[in-house]
């Protein structure tokens, strides 16, 4: 049997790097976008086995040099997301457009599979712009592709993350943490290796026109998230529940830098749970259980944040 060709946008996060490893290691031949191969492919190139990766760079979408790439895939993954708006309607281009483009190229080449990756709770947080662009992507999808499969993990954790990794350093250096919606909206942390395995047996697999959630073992609040990193890095801090209006002026400012910690728009979505609907099959319906711990994982690599580093004794508080 021959063996499948992967188009893969979004090959630079976290689940990329960790999906190139997971596939070449089991001889799929990748292609993968990237905007700046001179930055990315020192990155990436050591994540795959040698032969098996080939890199493009691609500074726009444009639609013929997509024409040119799709038609030489079986199946087309794409992992593109932004948490923020660096400018006007990014969004809608980056989670709704494009999605639109390639699932259109997807049907016009007639390519076995469109997995697309999506994000968990955004029906409810309708007031979002990130959430309601994600929506519009997925419709479209739906609309142009029959044989989609879209993801919609929680939260997605490891050592190359932007969430505990951000929040480790920044409980490092304040003593006051604060707690939005008074820490009660609930994740389902899932590992990106637990993901990247589902995304990997979504490729073989006889599903199409899926949704499908993605979720860890655990259901924890945001305050025990916060808990557990404190634990973890062996450090004591003050947990403040911020009223709304305090959180809402606090976003306006952190949003104006150019990595934000918090903007308005992400404090709309701290809202709403990030847990499983019931409206969609899971991950562990199907039978892909992950079972990763949050605690036992993130206590693998939060030495880094931990006075002493990897040989530090824990309880030293500070």
């Amino acid at each position: 049997m021959k063996q499948k060709e992967i188009l893969l946008f979004g090959a630079t996060g976290q689940i990329g790097r960790n999906l190139i490893r997971k596939l070449t290691k089991n001889n799929y031949k990748i292609t993968a976008v990237t905007r700046n191969i001179h930055r990315a492919g020192y990155i990436l190139k050591t994540q795959a086995n040698p032969g098996y990766l080939r890199l493009v760079e691609l500074k726009t979408f444009n639609p013929e040099k997509i024409d040119e790439l799709m038609q030489n895939c079986s199946i087309c993954i794409n992992l593109i997301g932004i948490l923020y708006e660096k400018k006007k309607n990014f969004f809608k281009i980056i989670h709704s457009d494009l999605p639109d483009l390639l699932s259109k190229k997807a049907n016009d080449f007639k390519i076995e599979k469109f997995i697309h990756l999506s994000a968990l709770g955004i029906e409810t947080a309708k007031e979002s712009s990130y959430a309601l662009s994600k929506l519009q992507g997925e419709d479209k999808i739906k609309k142009n592709f029959k044989n989609y499969i879209i993801l919609r993990p929680s939260i997605v954790y490891s050592v190359d993350d932007n969430f505990t990794t951000q929040f480790m350093s920044l409980i490092n250096k304040l003593p006051i943490i604060p707690l939005y919606y008074n820490g009660g909206t609930k994740f389902s942390p899932i590992h990106v290796i637990d993901l990247v395995n589902i995304i990997h047996k979504m490729i073989d697999s006889r599903y199409k026109q899926l949704t499908l959630e993605c979720v860890g073992p655990e259901e924890l609040s945001f305050k025990e998230i916060l808990q557990n990193l404190l634990l973890s890095i062996d450090k004591k801090r003050i947990l403040l529940p911020l009223p709304y209006q305090i959180a809402k002026l606090s976003a306006k400012i952190l949003q104006l830098f150019p990595k934000p910690l918090l903007t308005e728009d992400q404090l709309k979505l701290l809202k709403y749970d990030n847990c499983i609907s019931g409206k969609y099959k899971n991950n562990f319906d199907i039978g892909l259980e992950s079972l990763r711990e949050f605690k036992n994982e993130i206590d693998k690599y939060s030495y880094n944040w931990r006075t002493g580093g990897q040989f530090a004794n824990k309880n030293n508080v500070n």
